[in-house]
Parts: structure tokens; C-alpha cells; sequence
């Protein structure tokens, strides 16, 4: 369950994009962490400007660009996607 927001046309917007995901455990949400900070690296050779790892919600950010990964619950409470209703919006289910 994946979505990204685009974010470009909200003046308030702390970034141009955010990534959303959900994970039912801690350690699925750091895998996915551990990965998109790999992939990234390897294919773009960007590191990340910060990570912020948490055991519900962690993000990471890349100034443009920043990927939170949530815990399933708090995805829910938080609705990152209902706070930022006027973006763009992309869905990537798998």
C-alpha cells in the first residue's frame, strides 16, 4: 500500500513529494527503511540529508523527497494522505 503525494503545488508543503507505506511489525518497517536507503544510494548515489527511525513511524528524508513508513495503526491515525488531501496523488498497490 503504497502512495506517493505530490506536494509541488501546496505553498505550505515542507517538501515537493512524500512517500507513504505501511508495515504490520517493527521489523518489516526497518527492512523497508534499510532498503530504500540502499536502493537510493545505489541507483541514485544520494544519501539521505536525515533518518528518523521509529518503532510506528519512521521516515526518511531527502529534502525533496521524503518517505515515511508507518506501522499499519498509525498510518490510519496519523492520515498523512486526509492531512494532505489537496496533493496529487499517486496508489502503487502490490
Amino acid at each position: 500500500n503504497i502512495v506517493a503525494l505530490d506536494l509541488r503545488n501546496i505553498n505550505e508543503a515542507v517538501a515537493d513529494f512524500f512517500i507513504i507505506c505501511d508495515a504490520d511489525n517493527h521489523l518489516l518497517m526497518d527492512a523497508i527503511v534499510r532498503n530504500v536507503i540502499k536502493e537510493v544510494s545505489l541507483n541514485t548515489d544520494e544519501d539521505p540529508y536525515h533518518v528518523e527511525e521509529g518503532k510506528v513511524w519512521s521516515l526518511i528524508d531527502y529534502a525533496n523527497i521524503v518517505v515515511h513508513v508507518f506501522h499499519t495503526e498509525e498510518r490510519k491515525f496519523y492520515d498523512l494522505e486526509g492531512v494532505w488531501s489537496d496533493a496529487g496523488r499517486m496508489e502503487f498497490n502490490s
